[in-house]
């Protein structure tokens, strides 16, 4: 890291990390490595889970302070969002609600290293920065090239520390990242080429990380994994689980990966109903070794292979979800059933939504959350 920070050409930098992260010993290790490559380092270590408006003020106040440039974001996606918002405003002003969308820094970006200890949101490779207003919670995604990292860091050995919830969190969303980069209306034969491996490699080794934590080799494929599929995601964009998941962390708190994670089988199974994404369900069961007739999904009654898959697909997750102890239904999560009208506006209302391969609206939404409950 000293190495390639350095040959970014940085003097001072901002190390972007959490409380959990300085307590795991990681932060210092990372201070110590870039000031023994001859940098100066402040460290802004008070990023919060799913960052806000606030949180990135508060970095932009220490990094004026120490007149950085160049950037470290080391910990979770919330870190690196974190890094990156900070570099929105440092660089262009303004507020971060200037930038939501796509394209809207007119000015060079400082450099960004991404180190992760987390494999799950792929951010270390994508040019997005997703931080949700202080005020309404609503989730901003504000895309630009110039604030991806240039540099990702994939160390297995930063992740093992996580505590397991953690590691179940993240893990599924990084499988959700790619089953929905896999089908989205924005696919290319390049993004189905990550989503595919990205589902193949941490398909294969979320089980493992929970059981044996200390598996290296699992704990490498499902952070490679999480990176592939932040790179699927940065050709592709995401869909309607990650749209139903934003309000349920938003008024109730629920944990992004266990959201997703929660809403991601209704999701499959609604856009089953088009075969053309019955084939891409397909190909990414065959990716992970199974196909039709696995699972104990009856293929002899009508039902086509395609359907067959999907339904595969659907229970895999739910299989995944009982494994690491997430909730499985709204009610286990938590949420007011009353609330779920409102819920489906605002999950319509998401700009992964307009990405969904088959169209969904509020009343599909509001279908998919009574599903769920």
């Amino acid at each position: 890291m000293g190495e390639l920070a350095a040959g970014l050409g940085g003097h001072r930098v901002l190390l972007v990390t959490d409380p959990g992260i300085v307590q795991a010993g990681h932060a210092s290790r990372a201070e110590a490595l870039l000031r023994a490559a001859g940098l100066e380092v402040a460290v802004f270590d008070a990023v919060r889970e799913n960052p806000t408006t606030l949180d990135v003020d508060r970095g932009l106040e220490a990094a004026r302070a120490a007149s950085v440039d160049l950037f470290v974001g080391l910990g979770g996606g919330s870190s690196i969002d974190t890094a990156k918002g900070v570099n929105f405003l440092l660089t262009q002003g303004g507020r971060m609600r200037d930038y939501q969308g796509v394209g809207k820094a007119t000015r060079p970006m400082l450099p960004l290293i991404a180190i992760p200890t987390t494999a799950g949101t792929g951010s270390e490779c994508q040019s997005a920065a997703l931080i949700a207003d202080e005020e309404t919670h609503h989730k901003m995604a504000c895309l630009d090239p110039k604030a991806a990292a240039r540099i990702a860091l994939l160390d297995p050995v930063l992740t093992v520390s996580q505590p397991r919830r953690v590691t179940a969190q993240t893990g599924i969303d990084a499988l959700v990242h790619a089953v929905e980069a896999a089908v989205t209306t924005r696919r290319t034969v390049w993004s189905g080429l990550f989503a595919r491996e990205a589902f193949r490699l941490c398909a294969g080794a979320l089980e493992t990380v929970l059981e044996t934590p200390g598996d290296l080799e699992a704990r490498g494929r499902m952070l490679l994994g999480a990176a592939l599929a932040g790179t699927a995601i940065e050709n592709s964009m995401l869909g309607a689980a990650h749209s139903a998941a934003n309000p349920l962390t938003a008024h109730f708190g629920v944990v992004h990966g266990a959201a997703v994670g929660l809403m991601i089988p209704r999701v499959i199974r609604f856009n089953a109903a088009l075969p053309e994404v019955q084939a891409l369900y397909a190909d990414l069961v065959a990716a992970d070794g199974g196909g039709p007739g696995s699972d104990g999904i009856d293929t002899s009654a009508g039902t086509s292979p395609g359907a067959a898959a999907a339904e595969v697909l659907a229970r895999r997750f739910e299989g995944w979800l009982r494994t690491a102890g997430l909730p499985t239904t709204l009610a286990e999560a938590g949420v007011d059933p009353s609330r779920i009208p409102r819920l489906g506006e605002e999950a319509a209302r998401q700009w992964t939504a307009t990405f969904n391969p088959r169209p969904i609206a509020a009343p599909d939404f509001e279908g998919l959350y009574r599903e769920a409950l």
